[in-house]
């Protein structure tokens, strides 16, 4: 499959984990935080009317919000509680002192003036409710990342910005949190089938703006607060269209058709979309070293006692885990079985010749930093290079992301497997199940879908070789009923028959 060119202007000394896997998979930018960078993109699209719509591939180009009063207000705000108790029953003084403190101390701003919102509050008091009301709201809640890089539910367009490094009155973009992932996701839902479809559902649900919540949030920005900034560009997919694009917008579609409250469809969203770019990012370095074999997973569904599975989950994430690693090896030292490595070590200098090919094929700008000096070692001494870079986010972009969808587990154990979640497997009934199905058939789609082996009839290609008996895989399906059932999404209507369920899909809406 043809690669789409790389762009002309590029933020990395090398372009090597970008030409296979796009710019770029970053593991701390979890699962939530690339949905949110998402939004944002697609805020910013949307108001221009270019919404899921590329005139040309990778020339992405987007303005994002810093709402430095919000996020000062929400996140940088320590005196408000202590300010509510020292001047109880005091509306005047409250606000008068809190807003005497917030023009002298808030960060990412030169010019302040918060007394807009006494206009907007009846009482300080129900302007400090609101706040803790909309903190508790925060997007994984339970961290301890700087305040520009707290983010709060996406109620609406008004409760969308971008992470910040603040420093003093300055703020500048930061990579960290915001590293480009969710830009991945943007492209590849824009090269989907179902893409309309998706932009319908967010224009009317969460753009539009008219939510009571986002209302509410908008109330705590001045009118005339400036969101003019530098255009956001660099996103880099590197191909038109995969069978992955639309198999992860047909699982949006599926969420979006359940019957739930607009809001609570989002944790079920981060988790799907996590498994799907889990799926795309194996899928690419199975591709780099050309192996044709579907991406399985070899689930466990957790036994009281170690069962034979619990091996083979381990075994199968370590196989997959591995597969990053290979793929960068082959695809540098695999230049060596190349025509264009013959005429390097056949030419009259071989070591010129060898830095120009690697230069060209891999945008090596630290070139004149090497210390090798000959053609196989400033190769070797690149491969190097290029694997440590490798080490630092983009390996471990399976096993921190797996763990936070609830697909990788080191419970009862002390190697990490793929055992599921309660959390993953409500999100897949609901991305899979339109109405009820039985059971068999959703162990199928499963492994049709994603490659999850379960039970025996999709563990037939492993009982041949000998990995597994077929009563080991067949009691992992029936724990699996067992969870589901407890979970109030399976039914056993007989001793043949049992239907998993999706109780969030009206009978004849889908």
């Amino acid at each position: 499959m043809e690669k789409l060119p790389r762009p002309k202007k590029m933020d990395s000394s090398m372009w090597v984990d970008e030409a296979i896997w796009g710019h770029r998979l970053y593991d701390e930018q979890t699962p939530w935080l690339c949905i949110m960078e998402f939004l944002n993109v697609l805020q910013s699209e949307n108001q221009n009317g270019r919404a899921f719509k590329e005139g040309n591939f990778n020339t992405l180009r987007y303005t994002t919000y810093p709402r430095m009063y919000l996020r000062n207000i929400l996140f940088n705000n320590p005196q408000m509680e202590l300010i509510e108790k020292n001047f109880r029953n005091d509306n005047h003084s409250q606000w008068n002192k809190w807003i005497d403190e917030m023009n002298k101390n808030s960060g990412g701003m030169n010019v302040v003036d918060y007394s807009y919102l006494k206009k907007r509050f009846t009482s300080f008091q129900d302007f400090v409710e609101i706040i803790n009301f909309l903190r508790s709201s925060t997007i994984e809640g339970e961290n301890n990342k700087r305040w520009s890089s707290q983010f709060i539910f996406p109620y609406g367009p008004d409760c969308l910005y971008e992470d910040l490094r603040v420093t003093g009155t300055s703020i500048s973009n930061d990579r960290r949190f915001f590293a480009r992932t969710g830009e991945i996701l943007y492209l590849m839902l824009s090269r989907s089938h179902k893409k309309d479809e998706i932009l319908g559902y967010l224009s009317n649900k969460i753009l539009d703006g008219k939510s009571s919540f986002n209302r509410l949030v908008a109330l705590l920005q001045p009118d005339d607060e400036q969101f003019d900034g530098e255009k956001r560009e660099g996103g880099y997919l590197p191909y038109s269209n995969l069978p992955e694009y639309d198999l992860l917008s047909d699982d949006w579609i599926n969420l979006f058709n359940c019957n739930m409250p607009k809001y609570d469809v989002f944790p079920h969203l981060v988790n799907i979309t996590g498994l799907h770019m889990i799926i795309y990012s194996l899928n690419r370095s199975k591709e780099v070293l050309n192996n044709l074999n579907n991406t399985t997973f070899i689930l466990e569904i957790i036994a009281p006692q170690k069962t034979i599975i619990r091996d083979l989950a381990s075994d199968s994430y370590s196989h997959n885990n591995n597969l990053s690693k290979q793929a960068i090896e082959e695809y540098i030292l695999g230049i060596k079985n190349t025509e264009e490595w013959d005429k390097v070590i056949t030419s009259g200098d071989p070591y010129e010749a060898a830095r120009d090919l690697i230069v060209r094929r891999f945008s090596w700008r630290d070139d004149d930093k090497a210390k090798a000096t000959s053609a196989e070692g400033l190769l070797d001494e690149f491969f190097k290079k290029a694997s440590v870079r490798h080490k630092q986010h983009v390996q471990n972009f399976h096993r921190v992301w797996g763990r936070e969808i609830g697909l990788v587990s080191k419970r009862s154990s002390r190697r990490l497997r793929y055992a599921p979640t309660d959390s993953l497997l409500k999100a897949l009934v609901l991305s899979n199940v339109e109405s009820k199905m039985e059971f068999q058939e959703f162990l199928d789609r499963l492994y049709t879908k994603y490659g999850f082996i379960i039970g025996d009839r999709q563990a037939e290609a492993l009982l041949e070789t000998g990995q597994a008996d077929m009563e080991a895989f067949s009691e992992n399906a029936v724990r699996l009923e067992e969870r589901l059932s407890s979970m109030g999404l399976l039914k056993r209507l007989s001793d043949a028959c049992a239907y998993v369920e999706n109780p969030f899909v009206k009978v004849g809406i889908r």
